[in-house]
């Protein structure tokens, strides 16, 4: 085993392991280039953050311009133009999309994201939400406090996301500091009746506070993927029992799904919504958590003691929001749906190789997103194979992070059919020589 300590601490990373990291000196497009002269396919979007690609000049040039006014100023009592500018871009794209009335099942609400408060992950995104859904019920007299969420889902790091999240390996060193939610079974195919019906038990118990889920696609918990009318029929019950509804898009967000929100496909608009990560175009970090008006009405009064108690030193930085401004106006000035659809195409392609082949299973794909499970013995997220898939395609100049034996690709949307090409290629060689 190689022993390798280095001063600076990696996340997600058993440097036991680990061989020297490599030091990436320069990215553009969907490329990243070492120091030493290497080029590397950003298979993943660096953790799935980067959107149209590295360095988008549009971005570029507004983090420049920005950085030349207001670098930083603090957000409690004070605004700024960047802010209020990425509110207002957000808002309108969320509400241009909204089902109309008219199209709504009976007995479903219109509902509408009204504000927008900023953080700066999407774990503070997440963080925000599941306080906001308490902080409403408490602030309204009502005696909820319940939390329900999926089974196997990932929504963070920090203390409430890992409570609302998936109990295993990421969250078993913390488990005494973790609360209690309400776990409704994945709708995993041929199985949706049951997550419906345990969903529905689950609020008519007692009285839920919300119900968290990751629309369409879970991440972290192996890029699993259900329906648009389970997501529907999710929300429908909620609105039964008054359950507030928060849809975690800090991955699905952005186009990845294919959609701008994965909620979009099935209709919905949640109370509570989550971004991050695509919400710049990947150049810096920032986050949003959109509320609906009743929420965020419930913690308006006089009295400050309904004050909503949640902020970071950094909360809505100009450059980053300058930065979302400009990720916005490549939306919408740039065909990035085009983009998205050819992206999607191409990874339908290779798929519909793959699901042919008798080493994978599960071959699926949600928008830009294609995962399979490669066959193994020690199969989940620790399986051996998973690593060694990481330096074979590191060796090839891709950079894939396998969840275990789940391979995935989630490129940027500027990746070209060679690009794609290039990465299955390597895939089919990986298991070739590591299975």
């Amino acid at each position: 085993m190689t022993s390798c300590k280095p001063p600076i601490w990696h996340p997600f990373t058993q440097h036991a392991l680990m061989p020297e990291l490599p030091v990436v000196a320069r990215a553009e497009g969907a490329w990243l280039e070492t120091a030493d002269g290497r080029r590397i396919f950003d298979g993943i979007s660096s953790w799935w953050v980067v959107t149209h690609g590295h360095r988008h000049p549009r971005i570029v040039a507004a983090i420049r311009e920005q950085a030349e006014k207001l670098d930083q100023v603090i957000f409690a009592n004070f605004t700024h133009e960047p802010a209020e500018l990425l509110a207002g871009k957000l808002l309108a794209r969320v509400k241009a999309r909204a089902p109309h009335p008219d199209a709504l099942p009976a007995g479903a609400e219109s509902g509408e994201l009204a504000h927008v408060f900023f953080s700066d992950s999407g774990s503070t995104s997440v963080e925000v939400a599941l306080k906001m859904a308490l902080g409403y019920w408490r602030h309204r007299g009502e005696p909820r406090a319940r939390i329900a969420a999926l089974e196997r889902g990932y929504h963070g790091d920090t203390i409430g996301t890992m409570s609302a999240g998936a109990r295993g390996v990421f969250s078993a060193a913390y488990e005494p500091l973790l609360f209690e939610v309400e776990r409704i079974p994945f709708p995993a195919s041929g199985r949706e009746q049951a997550t419906l019906d345990a969903l529905e038990a689950a609020a008519r118990h007692a009285p839920l506070a919300a119900f968290i889920v990751e629309p369409l696609i879970l991440g972290a918990g192996g890029m699993l993927i259900y329906a648009p009318t389970v997501l529907a029929e999710m929300k429908r019950i909620c609105e039964r029992y008054g359950a507030l509804f928060i849809a975690d898009e800090v991955m699905t967000g952005f186009g990845r799904t294919g959609t701008f929100l994965a909620s979009e496909q099935a209709g919905i608009v949640p109370d509570i919504l989550c971004l991050a990560k695509g919400i710049t175009g990947g150049a810096l970090p920032l986050a949003v958590t959109l509320c609906s008006s009743p929420v965020f009405e419930a913690h308006y009064s006089s009295d400050r003691s309904k004050t909503f108690f949640h902020s970071s030193s950094y909360t809505a930085n100009p450059i980053a929001c300058a930065a979302g401004v400009a990720n916005m106006e490549v939306w919408e000035s740039e065909p990035v749906a085009e983009r998205i659809g050819a992206l999607a195409a191409l990874q339908s392609e290779h798929l519909a190789s793959l699901a042919a082949d008798p080493r994978f299973k599960d071959v699926r794909q949600a928008g830009t997103i294609a995962a399979f499970d490669l066959k193994v013995n020690d199969a989940g997220y620790l399986a051996g194979i998973g690593l060694r898939l990481m330096a074979f395609f590191l060796g090839r100049g891709i950079l894939l992070r396998p969840l275990g034996n789940t391979i995935y690709v989630m490129p940027p949307y500027c990746s070209r059919a060679a690009d794609l090409d290039r990465v299955y290629a390597a895939i089919r060689d990986a298991v070739s020589e590591l299975a």
